[in-house]
């Protein structure tokens, strides 16, 4: 029917939108998420501690950790508390002196350490990246006119409080002539004074300005941009490939805005001078961005991908392995959105190995709950791949005969001849013996003509051989199988057995040849002066007849009146 492939393409493109809307919620879930997550690294209150450990003494600045350290350090600083930042220094200075050098490290940090504080280490006896120095750990490596000065944390063992990590004395007696390089200009100096000051949850306003109203900003200046290039794009298009039908392209789609976006904040960052910690944040939120919008246009070249594929398909009218390849697809999207996820926690430094094994063992669990399932699964593939059954195939399984409407993952869909869909487990159907009546080259012509008794042998030898002529003769039947003999004697009739195969189209043209068949063999019964027999007894009366041996003849002769029919 010519309706039916538009239709199935309309259904087709909008389950790929409706697909496309649900993973722009997912990507927008994600994008939030991840940003939150970097946020959280800001908003990391003066004097808090990390959970205590099960062993040690308690260090009450929470110095127990390298990253701890940092962060703690970074967050007093912010809150212009340097007599507690000068806690987390190993030096010999105090008082004012120390609290001028812990104020003159936070300017370094901020002016000049990369934002890769995700990377440091989390436990307590650090990244142990050098076995030689095993109470040292670097957090990164500022640039100065005389070279690349490393920033190293130290171990420090500070009595009642244990083993604490400390900006190492080395790293701190570089800090002043570092500061004296610095031009200290900061975004503080431009910005009106209550966006500094003010502050929400220990983060000044400006920064949150720039979370709620910069990113939806950035968002819009694409949005316009794409609209700005799309009907330049367009008109070239139209002019390359002469036709004047042709649609403006959309230039710069949903997943590329957000990779332009992400390309802008880490531009923005190299430009602007901002603090480590707001720098950490933009960073990651950069980060998180810019994988969601790889993995959506991934997603989207892999949607194209199936289209190709599955109008390929169609034009080989391998329908059913459609189902195959959108499984497929679905598992690769499911595959790069679980890659996007990975890239995401190793960026803020979370190791999912764990999880990964958690994953596993839960991967084992379900797949012995969805054991039925998984076999209906993988024989659905099997039979797709091996094309065992095709769409408009005529079958038989078990009981049930009908044309196949659908061949699903799960079950495979069969109209009856009553008109009702039989949806059949396709696990059921790889164990059963599964008979295909739609492949067959020739029909098998099988009747078997019951003559009467009465009927004579030269009868006999007409209807045979006039029935085998008939046959060898005709176009559609194969002359080589004709085969046609008196069978036997049977209760009620002399059967003559036919047996031929007929070439045709499909049932419908050999049932037609068939009629034809059948009517030529009644007129070959009829002129050979029998009749075609049915299932029939003869009943004798017998009264007073044995002293007569000629009246007892006549009656034994059979007779249209003592013949009773019976079926």
């Amino acid at each position: 029917m010519p309706g039916l492939p538009c239709l199935g393409s309309t259904r087709f493109l909008s389950e790929r939108v409706s697909s496309c809307r649900r993973f722009g919620i997912q990507v927008v879930s994600l994008v939030l998420l991840g940003c939150l997550a970097a946020w959280s690294q800001i908003a990391i209150p003066g004097n808090s501690s990390p959970p205590a450990q099960p062993e040690g003494p308690k260090d009450s600045l929470g110095r127990t950790t390298p990253r701890a350290t940092v962060l703690a350090f970074l967050a007093a600083a912010q809150n212009r508390d340097y007599d507690v930042a000068a806690e987390y220094l190993n030096t010999r200075l105090r008082g004012k002196a120390a609290a001028q050098l812990a104020k003159e490290l936070a300017v370094v940090l901020d002016r000049r350490l990369p934002a890769r504080l995700n990377q440091l280490s989390d436990k307590p006896e650090g990244s142990l990246l050098d076995p030689l120095n095993p109470d040292r750990d670097l957090v990164g490596t500022v640039t100065t006119a005389n070279g690349d000065v490393p920033i190293v944390l130290e171990r420090v063992d500070r009595g009642k409080s244990g083993p604490v990590w400390l900006f190492s004395s080395k790293t701190l007696e570089a800090i002043p002539d570092i500061y004296e390089e610095l031009e200290v200009v900061t975004v503080d100096s431009v910005l009106p004074q209550f966006l500094v000051t003010n502050r929400i949850g220990g983060i000044p306003l400006f920064e949150w300005v720039a979370v709620f109203l910069g990113l939806p900003v950035l968002y819009i200046l694409a949005l316009l941009l794409n609209r700005l290039l799309s009907p330049l794009v367009g008109r070239l298009r139209r002019q390359l490939a002469k036709q004047a039908d042709l649609p403006n392209p959309e230039v710069l789609p949903t997943p590329i805005r957000l990779l332009v976006i992400a390309l802008t904040i880490r531009w923005l960052l190299s430009k602007i001078g901002l603090s480590l910690l707001a720098r950490q944040f933009w960073s990651s939120a950069a980060t998180v961005i810019a994988v969601a919008a790889i993995v959506w246009i991934l997603i989207r070249v892999s949607s194209r991908a199936e289209q190709y594929a599955h109008r390929r398909l169609r034009s080989r009218n391998l329908t059913g392995a459609a189902s195959v390849l959108r499984l497929t697809r679905r598992v690769v999207d499911v595959l790069f959105i679980f890659a996007g996820i990975l890239v995401i926690l190793y960026a803020f430094g979370i190791n999912p190995t764990a999880g990964l094994a958690g994953l596993g063992v839960g991967g084992i669990a379900v797949a012995l709950a969805a054991q039925k399932t998984l076999e209906n699964v993988i024989a659905g593939a099997s039979m797709i791949f091996d094309q065992v059954v095709r769409v408009g195939d005529t079958l038989k399984v078990g009981d049930i005969v009908g044309t196949v409407d659908e061949i699903g993952l799960r079950s495979t869909r069969i109209r009856t001849f009553d008109r009702t869909l039989v949806s059949v487990p396709n696990g059921q159907i790889a164990s059963m013996s599964l008979e295909t009546l739609s492949v067959r080259d020739k029909f098998w012509f099988h009747p078997t003509i019951g003559l009467r008794y009465g009927t004579t042998a030269t009868q006999i030898h007409s209807v045979v051989d006039n029935v085998r002529n008939l046959l060898t003769e005709h176009s559609s039947v194969e002359r080589a199988g004709v085969r046609v003999r008196f069978l036997g004697f049977r209760s009620s009739s002399l059967d003559v057995d036919v047996f031929a195969y007929v070439y045709a189209n499909d049932w419908s043209h050999f049932l037609e040849i068939q009629e034809g068949l059948l009517f030529s063999i009644m007129e070959i019964v009829q002129e050979a002066g029998t009749q075609i027999a049915l299932p029939s007894q003869i009943m004798y009366l017998a009264d007073n007849l044995v002293s007569d041996p000629a009246r007892l003849a006549d009656t034994l002769k059979p007779s249209r009146n003592t013949l009773a029919a019976t079926r």
